[in-house]
């Protein structure tokens, strides 16, 4: 039997449309139109697509048929074997998180998987992200990051996942609760150090939006009993690379010392911010800043 070219049914294509993280107006017109013209979309969350189809004079399925399938942790394999076979099929299929970008801690990478392996065309939507809003936002280099989603719940695995990244050249990005943003800020300052640069990015592109920048330690002690409100990302300054640090070595560091010092510094606050310039040890940077301030400590010169 043979089978005419003409018959087969070409492999439909998987769209995957980031959406706005809180305001509308960050939908890229290019998405608006993808989200218009779909006839099936997987979504996080059910509720959250239909919202956004009615922003989009698309609700109500928009005078035309349109399927709807929620996508999950719990039932996101067998989404992806449904998706996979309509793509088969000739469907087109458009997938959408909650908000931002599918698959960055949202679900959606087995949908995606699937869909490369049943041969379709993955085409990618590109638009809001809160790593890279956040991420942007923070003051923080952005040449090298490394994003790590949601760290562990517990302490103790924190603290291990943590000092695993101490060393890392690379500014780092994490997802977290607004419940556990203080004993994750504490534990960041704790393996990584107090004198670390971070930043708490809250609420991105809501009229709320926060960025509270300052040291690993000052932000601990802040959201010790403070506890943040809505979505939380934290921003946290990478080690020192090799050739960073072999600059910042005694000789370089007094005389930055003796600058800090001559602007009225105290030996205190200027081992605080030639730390963090530095990326030494904050008890080898003081040491360095004392000598050359005479012995004193606590006294400025200039």
């Amino acid at each position: 039997m043979t089978t005419r070219v003409g018959s087969i049914r070409p492999c439909g294509a998987l769209t995957v449309v980031a959406t706005p993280l809180g305001n509308a107006d960050d939908l890229s017109p290019r998405a608006a139109r993808t989200l218009r013209e779909a006839g099936v979309i997987v979504a996080e969350d059910t509720r959250s697509a239909r919202r956004l189809l009615a922003e989009l004079g698309a609700g109500a399925d928009g005078g035309r048929e349109r399927t709807i399938l929620s996508c999950y942790d719990a039932n996101e394999a067998a989404r992806a074997a449904e998706v996979a076979d309509r793509l088969r099929a000739g469907e087109d299929v458009v997938l959408v998180s909650e908000a931002g970008t599918p698959l960055v801690s949202d679900p959606g990478y087995r949908i995606v998987a699937a869909a490369i392996a049943a041969g379709a065309r993955v085409v990618p939507v590109p638009g809001p992200s809160a790593v890279l809003a956040a991420l942007v936002g923070s003051g923080l280099p952005p040449d090298r990051f490394l994003f790590h989603g949601f760290p562990p719940r517990k302490s103790g695995a924190r603290r291990r996942l943590f000092e695993s990244l101490r060393a890392l050249p690379a500014t780092l990005v994490f997802y977290e609760s607004p419940l556990r943003a203080g004993a994750t800020l504490a534990d960041l300052a704790a393996t990584l150090g107090p004198e670390r640069r971070a930043c708490v990015a809250r609420e991105l592109t809501k009229p709320y939006e926060e960025l509270v920048r300052g040291t690993l330690g000052a932000l601990a002690a802040r959201y010790a009993e403070d506890r943040p409100l809505g979505e939380i990302t934290l921003v946290v300054e990478g080690a020192a690379s090799d050739a960073e640090a072999e600059a910042w070595d005694d000789e370089a560091l007094a005389e930055k010392a003796g600058e800090l010092l001559a602007r009225g510094l105290t030996a205190r606050d200027a081992a605080h911010e030639l730390a963090a310039l530095s990326g030494r040890a904050r008890r080898e940077v003081y040491a360095v800043v004392v000598r050359v301030a005479g012995g004193d400590g606590g006294a400025s010169t200039g």
